[in-house]
């Protein structure tokens, strides 16, 4: 038998929570990702463990920090405007450093805009959304599969540093039905003598708090996330590369934008240009070495980026090249998905202007 599944990637992120051991998701249902609640609903309940629909998503982002801060492994899910309500407690959850998954299956906006797939939240996971000096560890998955595995990984990384993750991918991503295996989880040992599940003879009692009046305690408290922030990109940048070794053009592209550059990369190469492709899998920790690097390399005359928003990642590609080659841009919004030809179509002219030639 099989141990492929064929799975909606919503469903596919819902029961990868769970063999993760999640043990409570809080959230409102919003299109596209409310099948995340539904799944949820049947089998947290199956498991003994916490299902909540909450009246709101600050509602449930509040549950979600008080979950977490009494040590237990927990999770949310929404869609860009609900994270926009979240935001808030997503910088208290930060500033008290507490583990928890944030999902985010982006649609279309700004505003209510469409529930079409979209990135136009790259922004507003990888440069904060909520207010105060944090990061969230950003995921974003680019098959059904990939779902999966990332799933397992926030969570691991959440209680690695006691830092919120976010999984970040497209509407289309969280509709899509594909093959899936779920690999055996294995929990990472979990230390939660900082929680708040009461105070035992042995130890002083816990606080969870994101307040700090006095401002040289605040500045001691920011001092130690940026401390951990930067342990962060240290260890934890991770991304695939295609074709890099020849390649005279580096396409970037993530999640669904990622896979429809992959073909656009293999129809380019089939008319004789040498492109390869970098795919950041952590959106943060950005990886701006291997841009660096490449950048660095005389081979490589540009990068071209596509991106379902009108260009927010290119700006990080634009910081890891640091001006030492040309970068391109092609993106569609509210809801459009380009096409590979489309890209290619884009891409010609960029490679004319800095003299890359196909045969």
């Amino acid at each position: 038998m099989s141990d492929y599944q064929l799975m909606k990637g919503n469903y596919a992120l819902a029961e990868a929570a769970i063999r993760a051991n999640c043990e409570g998701y809080f959230a409102y249902p919003i299109t596209p990702q409310s099948e995340v609640g539904e799944y949820m609903s049947i089998h947290m309940r199956k498991k003994g463990r916490v299902f909540l629909q909450a009246e709101s998503e600050v509602a449930a982002i509040n549950m979600l920090y008080g979950a977490a801060g009494a040590g237990f492994k927990v999770m949310t899910s929404s869609s860009s405007p609900g994270i926009s309500l979240m935001t808030e407690g997503i910088s208290y959850i930060a500033g008290a450093e507490l583990p928890c998954v944030i999902v985010n299956v982006n649609r279309g906006g700004p505003g209510l805009g469409t529930i079409q797939p979209s990135q136009g939240d790259y922004f507003q996971a990888t440069k904060g959304g909520g207010h105060g000096d944090y990061r969230l560890i950003v995921l974003a998955p680019s098959s059904v599969q990939e779902i999966a595995d990332l799933t397992y990984l926030a969570f691991d990384l959440a209680w690695k540093y006691r830092n919120p993750s976010m999984i970040l991918m497209d509407g289309a991503l969280g509709q899509m039905m594909e093959k899936v295996k779920f690999n055996p989880y294995t929990e990472p040992e979990r230390d939660i003598s900082w929680a708040t599940r009461g105070k035992t003879p042995d130890r002083d009692t816990n606080f969870i708090t994101s307040l700090w009046i006095k401002p040289e305690e605040m500045e001691q408290v920011n001092l130690r996330l940026q401390a951990k922030y930067r342990e962060i990109e240290e260890n934890e940048v991770r991304y695939d590369a295609y074709n890099i070794e020849d390649a005279e053009l580096i396409l970037v592209a993530y999640g669904l934008s990622a896979r429809i550059a992959t073909k656009s990369m293999q129809l380019l190469r089939k008319k004789g240009y040498k492109v390869g492709l970098i795919k950041p899998i952590t959106l943060w920790p950005y990886p701006y070495k291997i841009l660096s690097e490449l950048a660095s390399n005389d081979r490589v005359k540009g990068f071209f980026v596509t991106e379902l928003n009108s260009g927010q990642m290119v700006e990080d590609v634009k910081l890891g090249v640091n001006g030492k080659k040309e970068v391109g841009f092609y993106g569609r919004m509210g809801g459009m998905i380009y096409s590979p030809e489309e890209i290619v179509e884009n891409i010609l002219p960029f490679c004319e202007k800095i003299g890359i030639k196909g045969d």
